[in-house]
């Protein structure tokens, strides 16, 4: 927040020195005074919103429009900049001096912008679940580290060591587990996993002490 506060202010500042030369570049050119400070608003402002939508649009299939909006209104607000400080420079600084020195708030203004809509997204995504990653899934009391000589997937166990995996895959599912994770914990297949949390099917019963006639 404090990082952003300061862009803030920084392409604040940018904006002011680029508003200013703008609108008395238009003024100059014929524009009347009192519509001047339009111009500026049109140029400076198609940075602010193409970079705004540049970052929102990030990966994208229509990126590319914001990201032409944004080379044409940072070419022309260079430029502008650049030739209004020809103009109106005192004749004793270089004109590329004075060229040069107009063409930082624009170039300011457009990396402040950037700078500022990022920190601000980085500060507003939300923080995944623990249960989302594998890496980070809760832990279950009562779970021990499996023995190496469970590590074989198709061998087939014995039947206690069936039973105490059977229960911690239950108590893995309850904490929220999925078959894939809990299958790499226990060191089975993922189907043995899925097996274990299939109800049995129920058989029909046959009726006894009659016989099928022949």
């Amino acid at each position: 927040m404090t990082a952003a506060t300061g862009t803030v202010l920084i392409g604040i500042g940018a904006f002011w020195l680029s508003f200013m030369a703008l609108a008395d570049l238009a003024a100059r050119s014929g524009i009347a005074s009192g519509q001047a400070w339009i111009w500026p608003l049109l140029v400076d402002g198609l940075i602010v919103v193409s970079t705004i939508a540049v970052v929102a649009l990030d990966g994208r299939l229509g990126a590319w429009y914001p990201w032409a909006l944004l080379i044409c209104g940072a070419l022309v607000s260079v430029a502008a900049n650049a030739l209004h400080a020809v103009v109106a420079a005192d004749a004793s600084v270089p004109a590329m001096l004075a060229a040069t020195v107009a063409a930082v708030p624009p170039l300011v203004l457009l990396a402040s912008t950037h700078l500022t809509v990022v920190l601000t997204r980085s500060a507003t995504v939300p923080s995944s679940s623990p249960a989302q990653a594998p890496g980070e899934l809760p832990a279950v009391a009562g779970a021990d580290p499996v023995p190496e000589s469970e590590a074989e997937p198709d061998a087939e166990p014995e039947a206690d060591l069936v039973l105490g995996r059977r229960e911690r895959a239950a108590r893995l599912r309850e904490a929220g587990w999925s078959n894939k994770a809990i299958a790499d914990e226990l060191q089975v297949h993922p189907s043995t996993v899925g097996r274990w949390f299939t109800p049995p099917v129920e058989r029909p019963q046959t009726t006894t002490g009659m016989e099928t006639p022949s």
